[in-house]
């Protein structure tokens, strides 16, 4: 049963920096099988069902910055202009649909899926891994380089220029991953970082690549663009965040005029059937004047209602639901209006 009275909706039009939302449902990234980094036939018919749906903006898949990691072939890349093409048939479908979209950009490091890593068992011939510190990843069982300053300015600026083509394809944001366990995430874990520079240690100096890629994307963007970061709140016992850290961060980023922070986690630190996160984006909503994201686990319509209502938790990711029934909110958006009718 959906409850159609409530000061704020689900379907609400709302503003998120340069960007109009039709509805309050995000379409979470999933990784997306390219061809050679390239968008294909099967991304386009996929985006189109998700983008038909209902969905108010989709983010992409996690999209390669770096030419560095072009092994990894089967993931989404935007690192020159020779992906362009594929990008901006995927920017007019969405729009064809009035459905924002956001281009998720990552660099990985060391950690990638166990079944993806051994599909490149010989990646370490092919590329150079890098980590915040030279520790074996617990997933993947890779051992990495410890990055040089030099090293993440380079990687800083990568990011910069995929964001920059992003703007200019016409993508309406993107979306900074530093979460499960990707490179910039790993700077947040005490576990993986064990640097004495100033890129670790501190709360300070473990936040500050994930601060200077959001500057040197803001500056490369303007800010009539729309920016946002996908983070961690938890991860594996051994590996985990620090939540205060996490807080650093978010406040940092608030400071700094960041459009949208989307709070996520490890998988493997569920432990609700509800809204995995939604303690830990409740503290961050309420400490931060900027539109919060809750991701994982959203699967009711009336729980999401209440959250919005109850919080100041602003928008709702989902990412299985869509896969399993991309028409997800044409449903509920039809079910809401004959209730609010009936009322």
């Amino acid at each position: 049963m959906i409850n159609a009275q409530a000061d704020k909706t689900l379907f609400d039009k709302t503003q998120c920096g340069a960007m109009a939302l039709k509805n309050r449902f995000i379409r979470a990234a999933v990784g997306d099988d390219s061809s050679n980094g390239y968008v294909n036939d099967d991304m386009l018919d996929l985006y189109e069902k998700i983008a038909r749906g209902g969905v108010g903006t989709i983010i992409t898949g996690y999209t390669l910055i770096d030419e560095a990691e072009r092994s990894y072939n089967d993931i989404l890349a935007f690192y020159d202009d020779s992906f362009f093409d594929g990008h901006k048939k995927l920017v007019d479908l969405a729009r064809s649909y009035n459905v924002n979209i956001v281009l998720q950009l990552v660099y990985i490091g060391a950690h990638s899926s166990v079944a993806f890593h051994n599909r490149y068992k010989d990646l370490n011939d092919k590329i150079t891994i890098l980590a915040p510190s030279a520790i074996e990843n617990v997933h993947t069982g890779v051992l990495p380089k410890e990055i040089s300053v030099s090293e993440i300015k380079k990687i800083e600026q990568k990011f910069a220029a995929a964001a920059l083509r992003a703007k200019e394809v016409g993508y309406s944001g993107v979306e900074i991953h530093a979460a499960h366990g990707f490179f910039l995430s790993q700077f947040m874990s005490p576990y993986y970082n064990r640097r004495t520079d100033q890129y670790g240690g501190s709360t300070q100096n473990m936040a500050r690549i994930s601060l200077e890629t959001y500057d040197a994307i803001r500056s490369a963007v303007g800010i009539d663009f729309t920016v946002w970061i996908k983070i961690n709140v938890m991860d594996d016992n051994k590996v985990s965040v620090v939540f205060d850290d996490v807080l650093y961060l978010c406040k940092e980023l608030t400071n700094k005029g960041i459009n949208a922070i989307e709070i996520s986690g490890s998988w493997r630190s569920v432990r609700t059937r509800g809204a995995y996160f939604q303690s830990e984006a409740e503290k961050i909503a309420e400490l931060n004047d900027t539109a919060i994201i809750l991701t994982g686990g959203n699967r009711d319509f009336n729980k999401m209602a209440n959250i919005l209502n109850q919080t100041k938790i602003r928008y709702f990711g989902l990412a299985r639901p869509l896969i399993k029934e991309p028409n997800m909110i044409n449903i509920f958006e039809k079910e809401y209006k004959r209730r609010q009718t009936n009322d």
